[in-house]
Parts: C-alpha cells; sequence; structure tokens
C-alpha cells in the first residue's frame, strides 16, 4: 500500500521567523502583553511624537461627525477614542476594540481616568471574525495593528460587512518609505537603535525586534490599496506619511 502524503501544517511570518497559523495570535498577544504598560511612552520615543499627528490626520480623514458610531479596531490605550469621542458627542458611539487583554485594559483605564466613557465602550474582538452585525458602523479604524493580523485580507472582508453602505475603513500602518536613502536611515534605526530602547524602557528587546521585522513583512502601499478593493471598498487610496514610513489607506464602502 501506497503511504499517503502528510499534510505539512499552514505556516505564516511572526517577523522573519515562520511559524504554524494557529501559533502567531498566541505570540503576537505575548508581545502586546509584555509592553502594554509602557506602550505609550515607547510609541512617543520612537517616533518622536510624530505618531500624534498621524493620528490626528486620520481623524480628519475620517469624515466622522455627530451622531455616528465608530469602531477603532486594535485600540491599544484609546488614542484615536479619545480624539473621536468629541466629534460624535453623546449622540454617538465609540467601540475602543482590541483583541489584546492587556492593552484593553490600559485603554479602558485611561478613558476612566479622562471621564471619557460616556460615549466609549470596550470589546475584546478579532479583527478576522468580528461580532457585529452587518452595517452597524459609519467609520472603522485601525492603527498600527493591520500587520500584526494573521489574515489580513479576511480581516479586511469582516470590516467591510460591518460598515454601514456610505461609510469607511482607514487604516494607518507603517509602510515602505519611498525614499532610497531614507530607507536605509530607516533599517538602521529599526534593526538598531530601537531593540535597545526596547530594552531600556520595557525590558523587553525581542518584542521591538519583532516590530521592526513585522513591518517589513507587512504588504507595501500599492499591495494593501488592492486587498482593500478585493475586500469590496471602493475609491481607495492612500496617502504617504513621513516619506512613506507610515501610511494611511482609505477605502469607501458604496
Amino acid at each position: 500500500m501506497s503511504q499517503q502524503p502528510v499534510n505539512e501544517p499552514e505556516t505564516t511570518h511572526f517577523g522573519y521567523e515562520n511559524v504554524p497559523v494557529t501559533d502567531k495570535q498566541h505570540k503576537v498577544a505575548e508581545v502586546f502583553h509584555s509592553v502594554a504598560q509602557k506602550y505609550d511612552i515607547m510609541n512617543d520615543l520612537m517616533s518622536g511624537g510624530i505618531h500624534r499627528l498621524w493620528k490626528r490626520f486620520t481623524i480628519e480623514m475620517s469624515g466622522v461627525r455627530k451622531g455616528h458610531k465608530v469602531l477603532d479596531l486594535a485600540g491599544g490605550t484609546g488614542d484615536l477614542a479619545a480624539l473621536f469621542s468629541p466629534k460624535v458627542g453623546d449622540e454617538g458611539q465609540i467601540i475602543l476594540a482590541d483583541i489584546n487583554e492587556s492593552m484593553l485594559k490600559v485603554g479602558r483605564d485611561r478613558m476612566i481616568d479622562r471621564g471619557l466613557c460616556n460615549n466609549i465602550q470596550f470589546s475584546q474582538v478579532n479583527a478576522e471574525c468580528l461580532p457585529f452585525a452587518n452595517n452597524t458602523f459609519d467609520c472603522v479604524t485601525m492603527a498600527f495593528g493591520l500587520r500584526n493580523v494573521t489574515n489580513k485580507q479576511q480581516a479586511l472582508e469582516s470590516m467591510y460587512r460591518i460598515i454601514k453602505p456610505g461609510g469607511r475603513l482607514l487604516v494607518l500602518e507603517f509602510s515602505k518609505p519611498i525614499y532610497t536613502w531614507l530607507n536605509k536611515i530607516y533599517d538602521q534605526y529599526s534593526f538598531h537603535l530601537l531593540p535597545k530602547f526596547g530594552k531600556w524602557v520595557t525590558g523587553d528587546e525581542d518584542s521591538y525586534r519583532y516590530l521592526a521585522e513585522s513591518i517589513r513583512m507587512h504588504p507595501d502601499q500599492e499591495t494593501l490599496k488592492n486587498m482593500f478593493s478585493d475586500a469590496g471598498f471602493e475609491d481607495c487610496e492612500y496617502h504617504n506619511l513621513t516619506g512613506g514610513i507610515v501610511a494611511l489607506h482609505r477605502g469607501f464602502k458604496y
């Protein structure tokens, strides 16, 4: 009798490492459990505070107004949710969502401390299978979270399903620098200085090495734009920020 071929487990990337698909979510969770308490400090150090400008630009491009319902995926410590809160007002609603319990707890504590819970709710969710009804949200945002998702296309399709007709998705994410000289400087910074910052501030060098690697494995601007289109979004576009180190992608559901 001939032997039946043994199916190899499906793999995906965790930074530069190939891991079984079933392991990635757990590994990413470990990264964010480790850095949750110092996440905001590291964001300011890593970007020189520029991440706050990137997020404000995202808010400006969202078109969100009074009464809107917004889902902030991978919302972490709540930077976008806090900015959206006054825009939607008491008649609107923000759901600050994250797959990671530690990050969500930090975000919830921050919102309570700032008195912003009148129109913000919290939900632990997986972006690949969102537990919301079809056509629920006027806007969905995801800042610096998509690169950590195992099946990015499935996540984009899940987001499309829950956005109302006329609504939009905005994904703010690290991307590919558009200048050769900047790319070289960025590589030096990412692989040499960034892990040292991580070790100094959080005591965790490996998580920030993963961060640098995960950025390099993330789809470039045009590829991600095409993924938006494949998920059903229309009028898809992106804006390069800080020379393409970060890009804001936007797509509409009609």
